[in-house]
């Protein structure tokens, strides 16, 4: 392994040491299990610093290539094999429709919920990758040393001191925001119907990608919106020529995204599409409420911009929240609105006139701290491991012409079983088996996704193989 002088003058030595230990990966000098060479032994046939090859390790970890085992070294990581060509959906039917309730979406929560069932069913984060422990001993610091803040209601925008760290972080995402310019909400679901209520009324039409997250349609449902929905690809995302037209034929009074780590399908949207998306709704006069729960989870080393970063003209509100990341019980969420601030804070004060202080300045001394990257890096290693192991047992269990999506991060994953499955009735059959899922149709007003469904891998281990085989093989039969 030689990295040439002109190549080290190129890039930063440690990604050169990381792309030629990746190059003999992909030529398969190492294999997949093979352990490579220790950081030390490495450093000295490379002739290059010990901490240059542990960064160059890191980066090839949090590209998921290489994983270190305690006590044994590096190895390389099983990767899946290409998936099969996804479908076509440019196609779709692009027509605004009103959205009936069935209660199904209700009952799937309420099931994922139950001890006694497999929790594959809502997309909450694993138990035991939130650092509960770390985050409680903090909130008793700052109640103790914040008594009087800790009690009464961070009125207005919310607390200072969060929003401040909020703001600083999403300079990683190419966003630069004055703290004045957020807004501290108890999630991001309020965030994101705040937003809806600041742009839209009764019986207005709203852009959306499909299949899209089913509380958004249940939210929709609500406020009496009819939907109009926009294909997705499962490896490019928003078919922005279909929205294109979809704009010149319909009114649309705002449209609504989830721009990184798509709830369910998990694809970012590419730097080129984001700034083509804001650019299209501009010319349109349509403001874009982008949801951006999942960014922080992406498997990239590096964090995915925002939509938001190519906002000139304020029309975009920006909505995320801590829930996937480090605790959803906290409901610690935020919306930064733009030229919908002042309506928007008038809703907020109405509604509930604050969040709750405590979770808010726990949030902020945790991200104060330092760590909450080091957690990133963590939680991200996990969730990775995890979704690419579900998606090996989908691939080998579920019957032949399943297609699987492949995530850039986060933990859903969404399968495309035969045409001839009707997942709804998979989630009967399944549910007294005491495994619970996401059937595609909550994710569409159409039957477009009726033989899909989607997965919490957050919750996969080698103890719930047994689901995965069996619901194979009820999908077989």
């Amino acid at each position: 392994m030689i990295i040439r002088k002109a190549d080290r003058e190129a890039a930063p030595l440690y990604r050169q040491v990381a792309d030629s230990v990746g190059a003999m990966i992909d030529q398969g000098s190492f294999r997949t299990g093979d352990r490579i060479p220790s950081i030390r032994s490495l450093s000295r046939q490379l002739k290059v610093s010990i901490n240059t090859v542990k960064v160059a390790y890191s980066l090839l970890e949090d590209q998921c290539r290489i994983e270190a085992r305690p006590q044994a070294g590096y190895y390389v990581r099983p990767r899946l094999p290409a998936l099969p060509q996804e479908p076509d959906l440019a196609d779709h039917a692009v027509t605004p429709l009103e959205i009936t309730s069935t209660g199904l979406v209700t009952r799937i929560m309420l099931d994922s919920l139950e001890p006694d069932k497999v929790p594959f069913g809502a997309a909450i984060p694993a138990a035991e990758l939130i650092p509960a422990l770390k985050l409680n001993r903090l909130l008793a610091t700052v109640n103790r040393q914040r008594l009087q803040e800790s009690v009464n209601y961070a009125t207005g925008a919310g607390s200072l001191r969060l929003r401040s760290q909020i703001a600083r972080r999403m300079i990683t995402a190419g966003c630069t925001l004055n703290p004045d310019e957020l807004i501290i909400t108890t999630g991001a679901s309020e965030a994101v119907f705040l937003a809806l209520r600041s742009t839209c009324r009764p019986g207005d039409t709203i852009a959306v990608g499909t299949p899209i997250y089913f509380s958004f349609l249940q939210m929709f449902q609500e406020l009496g919106l009819r939907v109009l929905e926009i294909p997705s690809s499962p490896s490019s995302g928003l078919h922005l020529d279909t929205l294109g037209q979809a704009l010149e034929r319909q009114t649309v009074q705002a449209c609504l995204v989830i721009s990184n780590v798509n709830n369910p399908l998990g694809i970012c949207l590419s730097d080129q599409k984001k700034q083509k998306l804001v650019q299209l709704l501009e010319e349109h006069d349509v403001p874009l409420i982008e949801d951006d729960i999942n960014g922080d989870l992406s498997f990239s080393d590096q964090r995915p911009s925002v939509a938001k970063a190519w906002d000139r003209n304020n029309r975009v509100l920006l909505c995320s929240s801590f829930s996937k990341t480090l605790a959803p019980g906290y409901r610690v969420g935020w919306v930064a609105p733009g030229r919908y601030q002042e309506r928007l804070l008038r809703l907020k004060l109405t509604t509930n006139i604050a969040s709750p202080s405590p979770t808010q300045l726990a949030v902020a001394e945790f991200l104060n701290s330092g760590g909450y990257e080091h957690h990133l890096r963590s939680i991200r290693r996990a969730y990775r491991t995890k979704v690419l192991q579900m998606s090996a047992a989908v691939g080998h269990c579920f019957p032949p012409g399943t297609r699987i999506s492949r995530p850039e991060g986060g933990f859903t994953l969404w399968v495309e079983l035969p045409a001839r499955v009707d997942t709804i009735d998979l989630y009967r059959r399944a549910i007294k088996l005491g495994i619970s899922f996401a059937p595609g149709a909550v994710f569409s007003t159409s039957q477009n996704h009726s033989n899909c469904l989607r997965l919490n891998a957050a919750f996969w281990s080698d103890e719930h193989h047994w689901a995965i085989s069996r619901l194979g093989e009820l999908a077989a039969a």
